[in-house]
């Protein structure tokens, strides 16, 4: 299951829908479904992935893996600590933005991935291994 269907949530949706698995993806708005590709075998279901009602109408029973993606940190957050604390989904993940929280809820148990330190260590990595131009 993914909340957020901008274009990282679309495209995760995507890519584990062509590898065979069952997506089912929330979002609040029926435009960000026309990201995804006319033949997603996935569920589109409109809402915000902190309702529990709109997560149960997607199927969170009966997921294996939450993961959140919208662009706010303070939605992720929420609704990954909803599928893990209500719904006992085993494997959540939360995108952040924020370092600082993205550590604070790893502490917390809330699997997150920061999109910002990530960047940042690619960033620097990169310019490493650049040759020199001297």
């Amino acid at each position: 299951m993914i909340v957020g269907c901008g274009r990282l949530g679309a495209h995760v949706a995507t890519v584990l829908d062509q590898q065979g698995h069952h997506v089912s993806i929330v979002d609040t708005r029926p435009i960000a479904f026309e990201r995804l590709p006319s033949d997603f075998n996935g569920r589109s279901i409109i809402g915000t992935g902190i309702d529990e009602d709109v997560l149960r109408l997607a199927g969170i029973a009966e997921a294996d893996v939450f993961i959140s993606l919208t662009n706010f940190d303070n939605t992720n957050l929420m609704s990954a600590q909803v599928a893990k604390d209500v719904f006992n989904v085993p494997r959540v993940s939360a995108r952040m933005y924020d370092p600082i929280r993205s550590e604070i809820f790893g502490k917390l148990g809330i699997a997150t991935v920061c999109v910002t330190t990530l960047f940042t260590s690619l960033v620097l990595e990169q310019l490493a291994l650049a040759p020199d131009t001297d």
